[in-house]
């Protein structure tokens, strides 16, 4: 696969859109949201998947699920937003694929907020997703 230079997912769709030179190489579809998927992310806890413009900042090869990449939320708004609320944004969302260990894929909208995939899927993207990629996460 070409090197990504976005990626954008949308959330009511279940689908994430791969682009490189500002067209769409790959579609992966039946992502998989927090528990919570309807609203943007907000607060710690709250299940919800962030909407934003953010960027992939870093990868992590022993998670606990196959393969991670770290989405940059909570952005200063973000932040902003919970604090003015007593509250903390939460953090730690990342694309990643299925809990290690498991053969099969999980049912549903099962992360805490992240963004799952298949573990081959995360393993493409792993391959073609540097740091500094803009992620949009839409409604």
């Amino acid at each position: 696969m070409a090197p990504i230079d976005l990626i954008r997912v949308i959330k009511s769709d279940r689908r994430m859109e791969l682009w490189s030179g500002g067209r769409i190489v790959r579609v992966i579809e039946h992502v998989q949201l927090g528990g919570q998927p309807l609203g943007p992310k907000h607060f710690e806890g709250d299940g919800r998947t962030p909407e934003g413009r953010y960027e992939i900042d870093w990868g992590n090869p022993d998670s606990a699920y196959h393969l991670a990449l770290h989405i940059s939320y909570p952005n200063m708004d973000d932040s902003a937003y919970a604090a003015a609320r007593g509250r903390t944004p939460g953090g730690m969302i990342m694309i990643h694929g299925q809990p290690s260990g498991i053969a099969t894929r999980a049912s549903g909208d099962w992360t805490d907020g992240c963004i799952a995939v298949s573990d081959a899927e995360i393993e493409a993207l792993w391959q073609s997703v540097g740091d500094g990629t803009p992620i949009e996460i839409l409604p």
